[in-house]
């Protein structure tokens, strides 16, 4: 990314942020829980899996299992019947068990507080680290990429990586931090109700409205000069 690029897009990503508050001032996080152990295991649940299926399966879950010592005393199959509908079971029910009992054996029963001590977990990448460690301990060290951020941020013209990490480093460049964890829920809310992956006419999406004025002035003003 060129200075002028980085330049640019960060004039353009004010706009949308400013935008994007005004839209969904209440924007967070969907999955429901009661503690930082059960927001990780709702987090990793939701991988290829919506919000929604996600929280009405942990509705049940987390009566099931209500302390860590019963992830570790679980037996990995009659785990897996219990988050069978989310999809990916198998490997879930193994990061999450596995994780239940590194938590326990190497920090304390607590879910660790930084980002290299909590992406020692099994499955646990930037993506889940990130959201885990902002809305757990309101530790920002980073931007969640899911697959609303993902596509809208190429959508939007503020990176032209399709790698999450690329994305997620492409948009630490040019969001404000104070912004960091809240761009993503933005972007997110901003996907469900206006700009889903569905096929529509963009036109009539309130961001590409924002956009295209701001390119419109760009190009007034160049041709000015």
């Amino acid at each position: 990314m060129t200075s002028a690029t980085r330049a640019s897009r960060k004039i353009i990503v004010k706009k949308i942020i400013r935008t994007l508050a005004k839209l969904f001032p209440d924007a967070k996080i969907a999955l429901r829980y009661s503690n930082p152990w059960e927001l990780l295991v709702a987090v990793i649940l939701s991988a290829q899996c919506t919000d929604k299926k996600v929280n009405d399966v942990t509705r049940e879950l987390f009566k099931k299992y209500r302390t860590l010592d019963d992830y570790v005393s679980a037996k990995q199959r009659d785990f897996e019947k219990d988050i069978y509908s989310t999809g990916f079971y198998r490997a879930k029910a193994r990061h999450i068990l596995a994780s239940a009992a590194l938590v326990k054996k190497r920090f304390n029963g607590r879910v660790p507080r930084t980002m290299g001590e909590i992406m020692s977990l099994p499955g646990v990448a930037r993506k889940t680290a990130n959201v885990v460690l902002g809305n757990a301990y309101g530790v920002v060290e980073g931007i969640a990429v899911d697959t609303h951020v993902r596509r809208l941020s190429r959508r939007l013209g503020l990176t032209e990586s399709v790698d999450p990490n690329k994305i997620e480093q492409d948009l630490m460049a040019i969001v404000p931090k104070k912004d960091w964890q809240r761009i993503t829920y933005f972007l997110i809310e901003y996907g469900r109700t206006y700009c889903s992956a569905k096929k529509h006419n963009h036109a009539r999406c309130p961001l590409t409205i924002i956009l295209h004025k701001i390119h419109s002035n760009s190009f007034e003003l160049r041709n000015c000069q």
